[in-house]
This record gives C-alpha cells, sequence and structure tokens, in this order.
C-alpha cells in the first residue's frame, strides 16, 4: 500500500537537469542521478552550518502591539468605558414573544428604573476602572482568506458603537494611525464591509522573509525567540509502576513531548516531569507477593540484581491473592504502614519494583524518542503531604466529613445536590490523589528553587478527559489555599480516548487493554512489510536501510496520527489510514519532505546517497502567484507557533503542514524550477524549495518525528 503510493506519486517527477547553484563552492558540480522510482532513503540531518541571520520574521504579536499603541494614542479608554455603561443602561429589554391567543398567567415582575443617580453611578464606576487598550482589544486576526489579506483588524466596529461614530469612519483613523508604522512591510490598507481592516504585506517583505527562512533552512528559520521567557512544567506520561504502559499513556506521551519541544524552540524553559504511579497502597501487596517469591528483593545489597520478570504477571498475581486471601491482605495493608514508615526491607523491594519498571518503560520511550523526561512520581511528595494538610486545616479548608478529612470546592456538587468533598485524607489515615496534587503544585509553584521548589510560571497537565473535574476542583482548592503562587498558571491539557476502528474500546480480540508496545511494533511490522513486499527486487542497500525506514514511518505514523487531530477528540485507531501517503498522515509528510529535498539536490548537483546540503539562499522574485501563495503561507509559521504555545492544541501545526505541502504542490505544477527560464529565476525558486524544506523538517522536528532525506 505505502510503496504503491509512493510511485504513484513519484510519477509526477520530471527528470530535468541538474543546475550547478551556489552549493558548488561546497562540492564538485555535476549532474545528479536521475530520481529513482524505487525506494531508496537516507536518514541524517543536514550536515550544514546554521545560518545567522539577522532578520525576525513578523508576527500577529509586532502588529498588536502596533494596532494598540495607535488606539491607545487616538482614543481615551474612558470614552469608551463611559459609552460602553451608558449602551447598557440604555438597552431596551427584548419583549418576549406571545403566542397567539395564549395569556401569560405569571408575566416576570418589571425591573425598577433606575434613578439618574443610579445610572451615573455606573458610568462613573466604569470610567475610574478603565484601562489602556490591550492587545485583546485590537481585534486583530489572520484574514480567513487570502483575498482579504494577512490580517484583519476588526476593533473599528465596536469603538464605534462606544464613542458614536460611523465604523468605517473609525477605521478609517485606525488606518491613519497604522500607515506610518507599517509603510515599509504593508501595502495600502484596505476597508471592508461595516468597518474591517484589511492588511496585506508588500512582496518585497515576502522576499525578504522567505529568504531569510531559506537562508536559515538548518537553523530557526530566522524566527525570533520569545522576548518574555518563562519557566514552564509539563506533567505527562505518567505510567505505574509494576504495571504495563498501555494506549492511555500513548497520548500523554506523545502529546507532552510536542508541546515541550514547541515550548522549547519558543525559548521558553521547559521541565518535563513524570509523575509516575510509584506510591500508595498497592505497594503493600507487591512487596509481600515479594517476600514470598522473591525474598532477595528484600535486601538492599542483593535486590538490585533480582530479576523480577514478567512485572505485569507478577501485579495479576499479587492482586489474585489480595483478593482471595486474607492472611495476606492482612499482611498487604500492614506492609503499606511499613513502607511508609521506611522500613529497610519494604524500601528495597519498593525500590526493585521501581527499578525493574524504569527498565520497561524506558524501552518504550526510546521507541518515542522521548528525552529529558524527569521522573518524579508520587513518592516524591510523601514528604510534603502532612504539612499541606496542616495548612489547609488552619485555613478552615480541611474539614472532618465521615471520618475522612475533606475540602469542599465552591461550585461542585453531588446528583442530590449536597456539596462534593474532595478527599484529602482518608478515614484509614491515607493520603488520596488530591492531596499529591496540591502538594505538587505548592512545590512547582511557590516553593523557591533554593528548597528545590520549581518557581514556575506555567503548569501542564496532560492527562485524558475523564480527570478534568478532578483538576478543575484541584486548581480552585491550590488557588483558594494559596499553594499556587499568584503570576502562576494551572492548565489541564485533556485528550480524547484511543478507540478501535468500530468506536469501540481499543481493545486485543481477547478483550484485554492493548499493550503500548505491540501497538508500535505492530506499527512499524506494517510498514516493513509493505516495504519488503513491493521492492522484492531491491538491491542490499535498500535491504540494509528498510528495518531503519520501517522504524522512522512506523513510529512516525502512530505519533502524527494522534498529533493530527484535536486532542479533546476521540480517535479511531487505524494502521491502513494512518500509514497512508493520501491525506494529512506522517507518510505524506515524510514524502512532501524528502520530494524537495530531492528536487533541491538536483538543482545543486548534489550527490544523492549523502545528506542535504542547503544552497546559499538567492534573491527571491515573484513572477507567478502560487509563488506569491505559498510565501503568504510559509510566513504564517510564527503565528502557529506561537498560537499553539498558547492554546496547546498541536493538530494545528498538523494542518499547517498539510496546508504548506499543498501550496508547495500548486506552485511546483506551475513553475518549473530546475528548467526555469533564467538562472536568477531558477536559483530564486531553488530559494523557496529550501524555505519550504526547512519548514518541514523543523515542524517534523518539534512533532518528534524523524525524516527521510531521499525517496
Amino acid at each position: 500500500m505505502l510503496i504503491a503510493c509512493l510511485r504513484q506519486i513519484s510519477a509526477f517527477q520530471i527528470g530535468r537537469p541538474s543546475f550547478v547553484s551556489r552549493a558548488s563552492s561546497l562540492q564538485q558540480a555535476k549532474h545528479a542521478p536521475a530520481w529513482s522510482r524505487s525506494l531508496q532513503v537516507v536518514f541524517s540531518s543536514s550536515t550544514s552550518t546554521e545560518a545567522k541571520v539577522d532578520f525576525d520574521l513578523k508576527s500577529i504579536d509586532w502588529l498588536q502591539d502596533n494596532v494598540v499603541e495607535v488606539l491607545n494614542e487616538l482614543y481615551d479608554p474612558a470614552d469608551i468605558a463611559r459609552g460602553n455603561a451608558l449602551a447598557k443602561l440604555n438597552k431596551k429589554p427584548k419583549k418576549k414573544k406571545k403566542k397567539k391567543g395564549v395569556e401569560d398567567e405569571n408575566p416576570p415582575p418589571e425591573e425598577p428604573e433606575m434613578s439618574e443617580e443610579e445610572k451615573q453611578a455606573i458610568v462613573d464606576a466604569a470610567v475610574a476602572n478603565a484601562k489602556p487598550f490591550e492587545r485583546a482589544d485590537a481585534m486583530v486576526a489572520r484574514a480567513t482568506k487570502n483575498t482579504f489579506g494577512d490580517y484583519q483588524v476588526n476593533a473599528a466596529m465596536g469603538l464605534a458603537k462606544s464613542l458614536g461614530m460611523n465604523p468605517r469612519d473609525c477605521a478609517q483613523q485606525i488606518i491613519d494611525g497604522l500607515k506610518p508604522r507599517l509603510a515599509s512591510l504593508m501595502e495600502e490598507p484596505e476597508i471592508a464591509g461595516p468597518g474591517f481592516v484589511n492588511l496585506r504585506f508588500q512582496q518585497s517583505y515576502l522576499q525578504q522573509a522567505v529568504g531569510a527562512m531559506a537562508a536559515d533552512a538548518a537553523g530557526r528559520l530566522s524566527l525570533p525567540k520569545t522576548p518574555e521567557p518563562q519557566k514552564i512544567v509539563v506533567d505527562f506520561s505518567s505510567p505505574n509502576i509494576a504495571k504495563e504502559m498501555h494506549v492511555g499513556h500513548l497520548r500523554s506521551t506523545i502529546i507532552g513531548d510536542t508541546l515541550c519541544n514547541l515550548l522549547e524552540f519558543l525559548g521558553h524553559k521547559v521541565v518535563r516531569l513524570n509523575h509516575v504511579g510509584d506510591w500508595g497502597t498497592q505497594f503493600g501487596m507487591l512487596v509481600e507477593h515479594l517476600r514470598d517469591e522473591f525474598p532477595e528483593a528484600l535486601n538492599k545489597e542483593s535486590a538490585a540484581t533480582v530479576d523480577l520478570g514478567d512485572l505485569v504477571l507478577l501485579y495479576k498475581a499479587a492482586k489474585k491473592r489480595f483478593d482471595v486471601d486474607e492472611d495476606f491482605k492482612i499482611r498487604a495493608r500492614e506492609g503499606v504502614v511499613k513502607l511508609q514508615a521506611g522500613n529497610p526491607e519494604e524500601i528495597a523491594a519498593w525500590e526493585a519494583l521501581c527499578a525493574a519498571s524504569r527498565v520497561e518503560y524506558q524501552k518504550i520511550y526510546d521507541m518515542l524518542n522521548i528525552k529529558g523526561l524527569e521522573e518524579r512520581g508520587e513518592s516524591f511528595y510523601n514528604q510534603y503531604l502532612g504539612e499541606t494538610i496542616d495548612e489547609l486545616e488552619k485555613l478552615g479548608m480541611a474539614v472532618e466529613s465521615d471520618g475522612a478529612t475533606v475540602v469542599f470546592v465552591d461550585g461542585y456538587t453531588n446528583r442530590d445536590g449536597s456539596p462534593l468533598p474532595m478527599i484529602v485524607r482518608k478515614s484509614d489515615g491515607g493520603f488520596n490523589y488530591a492531596t499529591t496534587d496540591l502538594a505538587a503544585i505548592r512545590h512547582r509553584t511557590t516553593i523557591s528553587s533554593d528548597e528545590s521548589g520549581e518557581e514556575a510560571d506555567r503548569v501542564l497537565y496532560v492527562t485524558d478527559s475523564g480527570q478534568a473535574q478532578h483538576f478543575q476542583m484541584v486548581f480552585q482548592a491550590a488557588k483558594q489555599a494559596g499553594f499556587c503562587a499568584e503570576n502562576s498558571s494551572l492548565e489541564h491539557v485533556p485528550f480524547g480516548l484511543v478507540q478501535g476502528e468500530d468506536g469501540k474500546k481499543f481493545a486485543t480480540r481477547s478483550g484485554d487493554t492493548v499493550k503500548l508496545k505491540d501497538l508500535l511494533n505492530e506499527s512499524v511490522r506494517i510498514a516493513g512489510e509493505d516495504l519488503r513486499s513491493r521492492n522484492s527486487d531491491a538491491d542490499q542497500a535498500f535491504l540494509d536501510r528498510v528495518d531503519n525506514v520501517s522504524r522512522i514511518v512506523g513510529i512516525g505514523a502512530v505519533k502524527y496520527a494522534d498529533l493530527s487531530l484535536n486532542r479533546e477528540s476521540n480517535y479511531r485507531f487505524s494502521y491502513e489510514r494512518m500509514l497512508s501517503l493520501n491525506g494529512n498522515t506522517a507518510p505524506y509528510m515524510l514524502y512532501a519532505y524528502a520530494r524537495i529535498c530531492g528536487i533541491i539536490r538536483k538543482g545543486s548537483g548534489q550527490e544523492d546517497n549523502k545528506p542535504i546540503v542547503w544552497p546559499e539562499a538567492s534573491e527571491i522574485t515573484i513572477t507567478h502567484q502560487t509563488e506569491e501563495d505559498l510565501m503568504r503561507n510559509l510566513i504564517k509559521l510564527p503565528d502557529i507557533l506561537n498560537e499553539v504555545g498558547r492554546e496547546l492544541y498541536p493538530h494545528k501545526v498538523c494542518d499547517y503542514l498539510f496546508e504548506t505541502s499543498q501550496a508547495f504542490n500548486q506552485f511546483y505544477e506551475s513553475c518549473s524550477v530546475n528548467k526555469a527560464e533564467t538562472p536568477e529565476l531558477k536559483a530564486s525558486r531553488l530559494s523557496l524549495c529550501t524555505a519550504t524544506a526547512g519548514t518541514i523538517r523543523l515542524l517534523l522536528d518539534i512533532l518528534g518525528i524523524e525524516m527521510v532525506q531521499k525517496l
């Protein structure tokens, strides 16, 4: 399937003579071999040095700041506040429509009319609280269609209503204020409809911006880092000790890693935390089972060398004994107390379980290429739980209920309307998830770095949407208790379920939860089987590479299939769809990248079997509408990345990748690159290819997907 698609699309390639570009100074110019229709893959990073380009791409933030300056110069926020207040006060209530022939037996009582003094007091209060215009007031958005330009400023209608102006007159005032600031970059602004201001970058800016991207194709594509870096903690993956990682951990791991990559690229300091489930009542059961089956695990000297075998089977065996053996159950509960008290034997057994589990889930992280993940499990916060409860009790937030200690969070009730308790200490004295999460928030935001705290500006929790209410209650309680620093942001990043193709729970034929390791191996197996079956006559060089290529395609397909959908939606897992070369998939994007690299190789006389060297950027000229369309798409890149950094929806990166590849296809179908009319035009179009390839490379890297440079 995969190779058939590759061959079908590769048929669009036209063999064109090589063109000796400025890359000839890096290697001897010679004609590259014709594009091979059999699969050949070279996978490595570019060997070109990262270009230093003194140019920063403009983003919507830059435009918003300019609009805000203009609004603050043109209008007094107090006048706007006054107008808004008067509009609300003078707004006539809508009359409820009556059905013909039906009289309302209980009409709502009419609200008493305010006195002029009361109205004036409301207006005066609004004026007193008026603040200077901010970015949100600028109402700047990316244009929804190319015909509207690159951006739209939509503030005029609201301002005009508050000021009693004609909206188009207000829009003209905004334009007059913007023109001196934007004249060197933007075309003449246009007023559309009732007062929309359309803004379009000049072609000269497009040429300069895309040229800078091409010159920095192996680096940041001339994208500036944020001027206001934050420290951001991202809590993701979170497998449980002595349990197998499953598809539920897949989404958390992939989404969390991508968000970390993107936020780091934007210039933030990111702490990747793995909040593993390494503490709790189940460990008493496991420790006592080890005491009987692996007694050497209870000795610190010998525990490190104990082979515990299949941890899943070990867990199931311990759980079975716990359910049927009353004596074992008593021992298990006593074991929890001993573990929490720090008894050496229980601690040694617990550490052996943790070490064995780390070995297993590290195999998954290696397959997914997850790096820099710092383990900080539930046990780490055990030292803070007691003082967390004490503080809640001092504040009067923690109270006793049915023998347990609970916090009642405003706004949360049971189905019968009674207050919903958030348990922070169970009746047996044990702590709950909420307690650990509250202690973690304190450590991550308020405890100083001198005391091992993080002092984070932003904390992200990447977990399934089923935990939404839990985190809402925990966040609200933490803020009420002062456990969260005033300027710190706590954000739940929820995701939906992975389902089978039938829309039901994703499970094996026997109904068991699908193991993540098996899922990934199956994707790699299918990709490899397809590659081999359709290249039975391939040479040894291909056979030497096929296993690695299968891994790149198989793992990349699983990642991209997850990331390309809105994370809050459930998605149906399908190997056939994710490995397809048609549509917004990893194989399609890998092919698009390799295809552009092939065009650049031919145009710059580079050898097929070596990593690509990006040609030196040339002056870009625009001779066709598809060139301009591609360039306008490329310069959206900073806006896309900044938007995802704020809103945390990675599928927008995938959407933009697909749009970019589509824009490139239209350009390539309309504009010959290696058979361009002049050497200058050829060099210009090669730079366009380089900027596009650099964009795809950067975004696939952020998504955690390895690339192939040649197909």
